[in-house]
Order: C-alpha cells, then sequence, then structure tokens
C-alpha cells in the first residue's frame, strides 16, 4: 500500500512539471528569431487592386464632370375656362426633349409645399410708398399655405436679405416690414443672387416673385444676359410683377430742382438767421439717378430714357416666358394687391415634373422641352427649353 501511494506522488509531482514547461512556452513550442513567445505573426502586406490607371498608365485630356441633376418642370394644366384641372397624376403626363420622350423620374402634385423668393424693388418710385408695399406683400404670405416656406430680399443700390427661408410668419412679416424706399436700383445683382445662392441651394419646388419696374442703373457685378441665362438653368418658375415709372421720372427730369452749396447764415447774400433752400450732399436722394451738387441740379439719364424702360419690359418678359411664369402689371393698388392674389393661386395649381436629362449634355447647351398630358380639351403651361448649366455651378 505505501509502495503505491509513493508511486502515485511521484506520477503527480511529474505531471505537475511538465504543465508549468508547456505554460511557459505559450503551449507551441519556442519562439523562433530571436522573438517574443506571445509576439503575434506580422499580417501580410495586402497587395494593391490594380486601376484602370495602373494597367494603362495615366490617362490624357481633361476632367469629365457628368452632371445627372434632376430637371424639374413647373407645369399648369388648364381646361378651356383657364380653370385649373386638379387630380392629375403622373401616368397622364410625358415631356420631350429635342423631341425624344424622357422617362418622367418625378411626380408632385399640388399640395407639395414652395419655396417662394420674394423680391421688392425699393428704389425711388412715384409709384408706391413703402407702406403699400409692405402692406401688399403680407396680403400675398397670408395667401401661401402655411407649409410654404419664403425667404425676403429687397435691393435699391445694395441687396438685402431681409430673412432665409422660412415658414415663421412672424419672421418673414418682420422682414417685410424691414424693406425701406432708397436710391439706386441693383436690379440684375438681386436677381444673380436671388437664383445663385438662394434658390440654386434649395430642392423641391420653387418660385420667385419679382416687384420691379425692370429698369437697372446701379448693378456692376451682375447683367441682363447672365440673369437669364441663369433662369433657363434652375427648376425655378418666375413671376415679374411690373410697374411703369417712366413718365414719374420724365416730369422730374424736365423739372430740374434748383440746389444751392451749403453756406453760412450772413454770406453769399443770405440773411443771418434764414435758412438756405437746399438738399444736404451727403445725404442720399430720392431720386432714382443722380443729382449734380451744385447749381440748377440737372439728373443725369442714366435709367430714364425710352429704350431703357423698354428693354426693362422685354427683360421680365423674358423672364418669365423662360421659366414657364407670367408677367403682372401693376399700376395701382389694386392691381398690385390683385397681382399678388393671382401669383398665390397659382402656385396652388402646379403639377411638377421631373426627369434625367442625357448624360451627353454639356455645361451653356439650350435643350427644348415639351410637356403633353392625356386628358382632351385642356392647355398646358409650362417651360419650354432649359440650359445645362457649367460643372462650375
Amino acid at each position: 500500500m505505501q509502495v503505491m501511494l509513493k508511486f502515485l506522488t511521484i506520477a503527480a509531482l511529474c505531471l505537475l512539471c511538465s504543465s508549468i514547461v508547456v505554460a511557459q512556452s505559450g503551449g507551441k513550442g519556442s519562439p523562433t528569431g530571436g522573438g517574443k513567445a506571445n509576439a503575434r505573426p506580422a499580417a501580410p502586406t495586402p497587395t494593391p487592386t490594380p486601376t484602370p490607371e495602373d494597367e494603362a498608365g495615366p490617362v490624357d485630356g481633361p476632367e469629365i464632370v457628368v452632371d445627372t441633376k434632376l430637371v424639374t418642370i413647373p407645369v399648369r394644366v388648364m381646361d378651356r375656362k383657364g380653370g385649373f384641372v386638379p387630380g392629375l397624376k403622373k401616368e397622364n403626363f410625358k415631356v420631350f426633349e429635342d423631341g425624344v420622350e424622357q422617362e418622367v423620374a418625378l411626380f408632385s402634385n399640388d399640395s407639395k409645399p414652395f419655396t417662394v423668393a420674394l423680391v421688392l424693388d425699393m428704389s425711388y418710385s412715384a409709384k408706391f410708398k413703402a407702406a403699400d408695399i409692405q402692406n401688399a406683400a403680407i396680403e400675398f404670405i397670408d395667401q401661401l399655405r402655411p407649409e410654404d416656406k419664403i425667404t425676403v430680399i429687397s435691393f435699391d443700390a445694395d441687396v438685402h436679405i431681409l430673412c432665409e427661408p422660412t415658414s415663421d410668419r412672424k419672421a418673414i412679416y418682420a422682414a417685410i416690414r424691414k424693406a425701406q424706399i432708397s436710391t439706386g436700383t441693383s436690379l440684375y445683382e438681386a436677381v444673380d443672387l436671388t437664383i445663385n445662392e438662394q434658390l440654386r441651394k434649395i430642392e423641391g419646388r420653387k418660385a420667385m416673385v419679382l416687384f420691379t419696374d425692370g429698369v437697372d442703373t446701379t448693378s456692376r457685378r451682375s447683367n441682363d444676359l447672365d440673369n437669364l441665362r441663369d433662369a433657363m438653368e434652375i427648376d425655378t418658375i418666375i413671376y415679374p410683377i411690373r410697374y411703369d415709372t417712366f413718365a414719374d421720372v420724365q416730369r422730374i427730369k424736365n423739372n430740374p430742382i434748383p440746389q444751392e452749396i451749403p453756406q453760412k447764415p450772413g454770406t453769399a447774400g443770405i440773411p443771418r438767421g434764414g435758412t438756405p433752400p437746399i438738399i444736404p450732399t451727403n445725404s442720399k436722394s430720392p431720386f432714382p439717378f443722380p443729382i449734380p451738387t451744385g447749381g440748377m441740379g440737372t439728373p443725369s439719364d442714366k435709367g430714364t430714357t425710352p429704350e431703357e424702360y423698354a428693354k426693362g419690359e422685354e427683360y421680365l418678359d423674358q423672364l418669365s416666358l423662360r421659366t414657364g411664369g407670367r408677367i403682372y402689371v401693376a399700376d395701382t393698388l389694386g392691381n398690385l394687391s390683385n397681382a399678388f392674389s393671382k401669383i398665390a393661386s397659382e402656385l396652388r395649381e402646379l403639377y411638377s415634373i421631373g426627369y434625367y436629362p442625357p448624360d451627353e449634355s454639356k455645361g451653356g447647351k439650350v435643350r427644348k422641352i415639351k410637356v403633353k398630358v392625356d386628358v382632351p380639351n385642356v392647355a398646358v403651361k409650362a417651360r419650354e427649353s432649359y440650359a445645362v448649366a457649367d460643372a462650375k455651378k
């Protein structure tokens, strides 16, 4: 029995020693190459996947930019009496580009919200006072749907973004009340900023309501041709509201206003205690054109000629025509309110369809568009062309 116990004790001691040796060696034998026992083998360096440039060498020539931007077209469908035709579906519409039918990739009915840019010409005008313009603009906002967003922009010699796109009516009303009449008319710069810095970055249905006489006098960085090209590149419908200031400008132009350089009382024939009839030379003039600072003031001809007014009218016509909008004339407060009301109504009566243009389109190329519906005895109002935007935009 004692012999058996000794044997078992020796066997246990041998087994314990063997376990210790194996644990110290990591259970995998001794390391090789002088490394640590628990060091992991280095991960193999991956072999890069060859690219076409690696296999065929560098590619010569300019980089090709493919613009797959969706072309969106606001569409108004009217019956014989000029009333809106509601309830149409995607299947009712067909769109053609340069005579080739395109697949309709997007369809929005008349209930989808709009983002509206309200752009107000606040240069001097004998037609409307600031309060008149503000009140009519607020009435217009009240006729839009609660979910519609509005950005308010005014311009004189400068362009003022009074509020970013928002559906907060209090913020919109406050922005409109900030608009004040001043000198200069940078119309082209206002349209450029509205299109390229405000509306171009916004997705969804968009419109611009532009209140102006169409005559620009102070733009330096933009012009009418650039505006018309940009208008064709974006999916925004433009509604100009035009008022005519030609007769008022001619009346002011042909009746110069006496001016005198400020002098101290008691000199140059001015009695002490008297006040010379002056227009201070360091203040803004109430007129849309420069007034000389001394002698009998005679306005310059900038922005006063019949040719400039005809050009302004054509410019506004083209903005509406190229974007599928329409132009309204407002020479009275009643006409102004009526124009705003009709635009608000039309924005509630527009479908939007969209398609992806052919990938061979290149910047600056003009494409013809034709929209048709399979409903009899209706008229379709939509833009008739668009221009492919340059890659830099």
